[in-house]
């Protein structure tokens, strides 16, 4: 049995099923890939499992525990993060403080914004959020504003800010979307690292075929909204219905 499993999940959206009878095992320790093309269902998969939708029917179990209807928040607090499409970082904040905040949310939880001098007044979170800069290679732009810096320190400051809460599954929805060739190599050295160094599972949702390969050593292949195939990478690369599926037949 995997960390998280995903069994007979389905879900409507008035007549369109994104969702059919999914079943998903992603093993502790490794870094599973969920691909496929455009509309197959692999976002709302992604949102089912950080509780922004309930699925119609099955369930998502992380560690023994069910994670349905539980709010994100609470799923967070379970050993779950999310890096989103899109870096979720403050730009208005340098990088220091972008960093303070989920130190400081790991120990006490939920804060207001309204409340930030309170957080920046704690030593020890100070200390853990400078340790987090320097494990990430970014202690030097710790006062940078976190808006200033290239996309693919955005991403770097953002995978850094979820490891600070200490997870046990890393959920990553297309990590390198619209980056830079060497923005994406870095990211995937990055995501190396943090696999072999840490006791931690990663899961990832990404087009780009080269970030796949370089990482994953499990893919699921979805398509209109169920798994076409679940193999290991070599497989993947010579299935002929993943080719015909997702790949193209030159790919």
């Amino acid at each position: 049995m995997g960390i998280l499993e995903v069994k007979n999940v389905g879900k409507r959206f008035g007549g369109l099923q994104a969702l059919g009878d999914v079943n998903l095992s992603v093993k502790e320790n490794s870094v599973h890939a969920i691909i496929g093309p455009n509309g197959a269902g692999k976002s709302t998969l992604l949102n089912c499992l950080v509780g922004k939708l309930i699925p119609d029917t099955g369930s998502v179990m992380f560690d023994g525990q069910s994670v349905l209807g539980r709010a994100p928040y609470e799923i967070n607090q379970m050993g779950i993060s999310r890096v989103f499409q899109t870096p979720e970082i403050f730009g208005d904040l340098s990088v220091l403080e972008n960093m303070m905040i989920p130190c400081f949310a790991k120990r006490d939880g939920a804060f207001e914004m309204n409340a930030f001098s309170d957080v920046m007044s704690q030593k020890d979170v100070l200390e853990k959020a400078e340790h987090m800069l320097e494990e990430m290679n970014m202690a030097d732009k710790r006062h940078m504003h976190a808006a200033a810096m290239s996309r693919g320190d955005k991403r770097r400051l953002e995978i850094g800010m979820c490891l600070s809460q200490e997870p046990r599954l890393l959920l990553l929805d297309e990590p390198t979307a619209g980056m830079a060739r060497a923005d994406t190599n870095n990211t995937i050295d990055l995501l190396k690292e943090i696999s072999d160094q840490r006791d931690i599972t990663i899961a990832i949702i990404e087009h780009d075929m080269h970030v796949v390969f370089s990482l994953a050593n499990r893919i699921t292949v979805l398509a209109q909204g169920t798994p076409l195939v679940e193999d290991d990478p070599e497989n993947i690369r010579g299935n002929p219905k993943v080719r015909e599926a997702y790949l193209g037949e030159t790919a």
